[in-house]
């Protein structure tokens, strides 16, 4: 476990996650396929060659999807209850195969759980970046996170 528990996740905390991830065509049609999206845009090289974007894009799902899992080791492997909210999610910038995506989050809301007094409900605020540093993602995701146990 290396999750934070509740008490240790203050507003205003900042963590840059260790784990980057460079994304792979492989990635991209196994997940666009599996969640049955049949978009040319991110199966059809031939078709995304005559868009604005030349290439086929990384279906954002899986991008949103990463951008969560990358967050996980630091924050939330073992301490959370349950995610139980995503908001406000953005994709100012496409991810391409071959980009390799890295997270930092923020720590924007905490207050403690009004039906779970082992719990509390915590804001984050997950911002993705390419290699080249051009936001890619940004999302708010609400975690029930479990407090710390007594010893």
């Amino acid at each position: 476990m290396s999750g934070l528990w509740f008490e240790e996740l203050p507003v205003g905390l900042v963590v840059e996650h260790a784990t980057r991830r460079t994304v792979t065509e492989t990635d991209n049609v196994l997940f666009t396929t599996m969640t049955m999206n049949p978009a040319p845009l991110h199966l059809d090289h031939a078709y995304a060659a005559t868009t604005e974007f030349g290439r086929p894009l990384v279906n954002s799902m899986f991008t949103l999807a990463l951008v969560v899992g990358l967050s996980v080791p630091e924050l939330t492997l073992g301490t959370i209850v349950a995610q139980v909210g995503l908001t406000d999610v953005s994709f100012p910038a496409p991810v391409f195969h071959g980009d390799t995506v890295r997270v930092e989050t923020e720590v924007v809301e905490s207050r403690e759980s009004r039906s779970r007094p082992g719990a509390g409900l915590v804001g984050f605020a997950h911002r993705a970046f390419n290699q080249r540093d051009e936001l890619v993602c940004s999302a708010r995701r609400t975690g029930l996170m479990h407090r710390r146990p007594a010893p």
